[in-house]
């Protein structure tokens, strides 16, 4: 068993797909009409394009927004994505204006930060466990 596909609730899938493509850097995978505006809309790795895929799914369930609320709230992120070095892409990411909720942090053997996706989310970048 392997995770293929994993979603994240975004406010506006537009704004979302420029922010994790052209500002995270990940490469649109799906991108299918389901009537009105909503879409299948995935992104994956440029390392890895044929690996898990990241949902890019509207928040319009209304168990959404008070989940997302309260985790935001509280500094929780909704999900972590690995980087080979949180210091060089925190540098990165801030010179494209992205507002980070928490400076790269050491703890061990991990390094992280987490930053505002624009969408409604929180995400944690850290360094990979070896």
């Amino acid at each position: 068993m392997k995770i293929h596909l994993t979603s994240i609730f975004v406010d506006d899938q537009a704004t979302a797909l420029d922010f994790y493509t052209n500002v995270l850097g990940f490469v649109k995978k799906h991108d299918v009409p389901l009537g009105g505006e909503a879409r299948w809309l995935t992104v994956a790795s440029p390392d890895a394009p044929g690996g898990t895929e990241l949902l890019l799914e509207p928040a319009d369930h209304p168990a959404v927004k008070p989940y997302r609320d309260a985790l935001v709230e509280d500094g929780i992120p909704l999900a972590q994505f690995a980087v080979e070095d949180v210091q060089a892409e925190y540098k990165r990411l801030t010179s494209l204006g992205v507002r980070f909720t928490q400076e790269p942090l050491a703890a061990g053997p991990v390094t992280t930060a987490i930053l505002d996706d624009t969408c409604g989310n929180l995400i944690q970048i850290a360094t990979q466990l070896q």
